[in-house]
């Protein structure tokens, strides 16, 4: 799937979802609520300067519309508080919730004026709370918390781009839209939803599919060959159907560990990112415009199915594919500015320049192994002619080199094999600076924080019984 940089500015349309208020709320349901808080808690923020620090607010109004919001602006008022971000959305803990509200509140406040807000916002408000932050964005620790990370781009919805193939046709974005909803409300462990494609829709499958598949013997690496000729033999794949997510995710999983999730649109580069290092591919179900069945502006269906499916079924990209995603979590916005490693840019970048449009040697030739190619027959055949540059893959250019998502790309990174990719990116990982180090459990599906010296003891013990357990397999193969 593709990705957008959440560093862009890109407009969000009325049913997408904010995670803000969800991770926060996350992390305070698990302590009791904070008490007034001095500015020497870490709640607040002082500007040694001014004197003012700066508040996260989280309050609600209940049955109090207009009014209540009114009396909590005039608390604001009196202690000329400075308003630096505001978001609001129904409650949801009352009966009522068409009549409550929720707001969560960046301000800023004098030093000694922070108790005595607080207080008299409680005089107007309920369950007013300081939320906590943290030194590093939130992000997934288990994996039903991707629940969370459905934070859609819009830059392609056929409901707002008009040069979009389907915006015109009112009957595509009504279908959209009902497969979509589907994604929105799923939730871990739910059953993968079923979608009857319609004739119209198969008929657009079996145009591409039968396109492509004439194209990849001659252009795509071996791997992508070996398992896209295992889906077929187990009838999983065929251009007569549209194969069934739920049916496609049990295939992975029994070869990577990988699953497959219903996804609404383009994700975040954060969510998506995220959700690779649990091993689950966010996947749509929807397809594209009849009208320009060899072109979509987005992620649809042939190509998660058709680029992305098959190479996640090779062990080595699988796990290629979860580093990049480990690499990612936890990388912070003011980091990214600040240092000349963007920790969330370069996985993207890397993303780019290889799971979407990478290339690498077999047998001394070049094949493509990215979805963005095997999944768009112009590129392809455009990526592999003479035109394009070539450029052995190196982490730290492919982080700075520009990428185009509305043309085919004027330079193409190529691996000399999928291991040397991922060594090269554990390499370049181990430079950036973050203030922990991760271990994904799959046992568990979670993620470990190695910020204490006991945790990483731990690790070192479990490591310890593998290298046992792989020193007697050798021993006995001696003795044979």
């Amino acid at each position: 799937m593709k990705t957008e940089s959440i560093g862009q500015t890109i407009p969000f349309s009325g049913r997408k979802r904010s995670l803000i208020e969800d991770a926060r709320r996350e992390r305070e349901s698990s302590s009791s609520s904070p008490g007034p808080s001095r500015c020497g808690d870490s709640f607040v923020f002082e500007d040694e300067k001014s004197g003012r620090v700066t508040l996260n607010v989280l309050f609600a109004l209940r049955n109090e519309k207009n009014a209540g919001f009114l009396k909590a602006g005039k608390v604001f008022e009196t202690f000329e508080a400075k308003l630096l971000h505001l978001e609001s959305r129904p409650g949801r803990k009352s009966k009522n919730s068409g009549d409550d509200l929720e707001f969560f509140m960046r301000c800023e406040v004098h030093c000694s004026h922070t108790d005595i807000f607080i207080n008299s916002l409680k005089r107007v408000a309920d369950d007013v709370r300081l939320v906590q932050e943290e030194k590093f964005p939130w992000f997934p620790k288990k994996i039903a918390e991707l629940d969370k990370c459905n934070h859609l781009i819009t830059k392609f919805d056929p409901d707002l781009d008009q040069e979009h193939p389907g915006f015109s046709d009112q009957e595509y974005r009504k279908r959209r839209g009902l497969i979509t909803e589907r994604a929105f409300n799923y939730k871990h462990g739910d059953p993968l939803p079923v979608v009857e494609y319609t004739t119209e829709e198969v008929a657009t499958w079996k145009e591409v599919y039968r396109t492509l598949t004439g194209l990849y013997p001659s252009h795509a690496c071996r791997q992508f060959l070996d398992a896209l000729g295992q889906l077929e033999s187990e009838c999983l794949y065929g251009e007569d159907k549209i194969p069934q997510l739920r049916d496609v995710s049990a295939f992975l999983k029994e070869r990577t560990g990988f699953q497959l999730r219903p996804v609404a649109g383009l994700l975040s580069a954060r969510d998506f990112l995220a959700s690779l290092a649990f091993r689950v591919f966010q996947c749509t179900q929807y397809i594209r415009h009849p009208s320009a069945p060899m072109h979509s502006p987005e992620p649809d269906c042939c190509h998660e199915l058709l680029g992305h499916i098959p190479m996640l079924a090779d062990k080595e990209f699988a796990q290629f594919s979860q580093e990049i995603g480990l690499a990612s979590l936890g990388a912070s916005d003011e980091d990214i500015e600040k240092l000349s490693t963007n920790v969330l840019k370069f996985c993207t970048q890397l993303y780019w320049f290889t799971v979407e449009f990478g290339l690498c040697k077999q047998n001394g030739t070049v094949k493509a192994y990215g979805a963005g190619l095997l999944s768009s027959y112009g590129e392809l055949l455009y990526s592999l002619s003479n035109e394009p540059q070539y450029k052995p893959f190196d982490p730290a250019e492919t982080a700075i080199q520009p990428y185009q998502d509305h043309s085919y790309q004027p330079v193409y990174f190529v691996s000399e094999s999928f291991e040397d990719a991922k060594r090269k990116l554990r390499q370049y990982s181990s430079t950036i600076q973050k203030p922990f180090s991760i271990k994904y459990d799959p046992y568990t599906c979670s993620m470990e924080l190695l910020d204490e010296p006991s945790k990483i003891q731990n690790a070192l013990g479990q490591m310890r019984e593998d290298l046992k357990i792989l020193h007697n397999a050798m021993e006995r193969l001696g003795q044979k």
